[in-house]
């Protein structure tokens, strides 16, 4: 009993999960609202598909009718009105087939451009998705890489101000030292709430952007290398990502479906054939009377079968205008979805080109901390014995120290900036 309740209490507070970028984009990519709302409309429209193709099908219902009619009625057998109750039944069978109408090819046609359109959206969602993921998770790793480095230096002028405490009171240090030490501790301390808030509001926007509730993650970072800037280098850099983005691909899928809506608007002013079959019979009964000559149920049944097979052709004249105001807000419509296009193509071309730029900056930036990394790491080490033999005060050691842990910062948030542009560009060419 007691395990039982263990596994209970653990099954309701999960332990601490450790999910790297690609783990991350996997489980929004699955678990997105905007993403199952978008596959939904896939399946929507492969349902259209069905029921536009249906419409080629005759319809055919039956019916049955059972009537009692007293007074003055007609008599369904002699056909003649008279004062009498009766009893009427009808039996039919009835079939109408449109034979001809070609905008129902049409939308047929119309139902598979939608489908086709509605993958791109479901493309293009994910997309959205994985590209928000990309940018909320580095900027958590940043703001935590911060506030590491803050911890980092809080820590080390605590240990710095309990050795300066004991080299003042042996006489090797002045007791200003220890005020400017805590004067920069202040300062520190009130960075870190701050930089603690920012990773905390950080991680709140990254598990948003992966649509999770609960904050029962840790996001780590992999060991990524630096990737290679040849990527960048391909003339038709911008236009090869834009063609098979699939934003761009479900705008030109639009134009292609509005170019079909006018088709099926000016479909309007085609006739159409018609074709209609019809089976019916008939029972009827005198009420209150017991005549024995009245032909039974079977005979009347068998007897007054009736078939009919019609055919019509149905040719538009004038429609109050309607569609000629139909078709030409279609054209409108196909106007509009061109500068929807040219609007998409701004907007992918401003951020191809923008993720271009920062790789390249980010990569120029990265080469160049890392090349200064080592010397920057010298300094510091002689800087630490100069402080330690006397030879340098408290604050300028401190003013170093800070500037050995603000370039190691530097350092992992420019590398992280180089992966986090090298994955946006890895969605943008993953296309379809």
């Amino acid at each position: 009993m007691k395990n039982f309740i263990f596994i209970f209490f653990i099954s309701l507070y999960p332990g601490q999960q450790s999910w790297n970028l690609q783990q991350c984009l996997d489980y929004a990519s699955a678990n997105h609202p905007l993403i199952k709302q978008a596959t939904v409309a896939v399946k929507k429209n492969e349902r259209l598909i069905s029921a536009s193709q249906g419409m080629l099908l005759p319809s055919i219902g039956a019916g049955v009718n059972h009537t009692y009619s007293f007074g003055s009625s007609i008599n369904q057998s002699s056909n003649q009105r008279g004062k009498l109750n009766t009893q009427y039944d009808e039996f039919n069978v009835k079939a109408d087939w449109e034979l001809f109408n070609w905008k129902n090819f049409l939308t047929i046609s119309l139902s598979r451009l939608n489908k086709e359109t509605s993958n791109y959206k479901l493309k293009q969602a994910q997309n959205d998705v994985k590209l928000n993921v990309i940018q909320m998770f580095f900027a958590y790793q940043n703001s935590r890489s911060w506030l590491e480095v803050l911890e980092t230096q809080i820590s080390g002028i605590e240990d710095q101000i309990k050795r300066t405490e004991k080299e003042v009171e042996i006489g090797n240090r002045p007791k200003s030292d220890v005020y400017d030490i805590k004067a920069n501790l202040g300062t520190l301390q009130e960075q870190w709430v701050s930089a603690k808030n920012q990773r905390d509001l950080s991680k709140i926007n990254l598990l948003n952007a992966m649509a999770v509730t609960k904050d029962s993650i840790d996001f780590v970072m992999n060991d990524d290398g630096v990737f290679s800037e040849a990527e960048f280098q391909d003339p038709d850099f911008t236009k090869k990502l834009l063609e098979k983005n699939p934003a761009y691909q479900s705008v030109m899928a639009e134009i292609d479906a509005q170019k079909k809506r006018a088709d099926v608007a000016r479909a309007d002013y085609l006739p159409t054939i018609n074709g209609r079959y019809s089976w019916s019979s008939f029972y009827n009964k005198v009420l209150g009377k017991d005549d024995a000559s009245a032909i039974g149920f079977s005979d009347q049944f068998a007897q007054n079968k009736n078939q009919s097979l019609s055919f019509g052709l149905n040719i538009p004249i004038f429609n109050k205008l309607q569609v000629k105001n139909n078709v030409e807000i279609a054209k409108l419509n196909v106007i509009n979805s061109n500068y929807d296009k040219e609007l998409v193509v701004n907007n992918l071309t401003q951020s191809i080109n923008s993720i271009k730029a920062q790789f390249l900056n980010a990569q120029e930036k990265y080469h160049l901390l890392d090349l200064n990394f080592e010397n920057q790491k010298l300094s510091f080490q002689k800087s630490e014995e100069k402080y330690k033999e006397g030879l340098m005060d408290a604050y300028t050691f401190f003013v170093v120290r800070n500037g050995w842990l603000q370039a190691n910062y530097n350092l992992i948030s420019s590398k992280n900036d180089v992966i986090q542009q090298t994955e946006l560009l890895k969605v943008l060419e993953s296309g379809l």
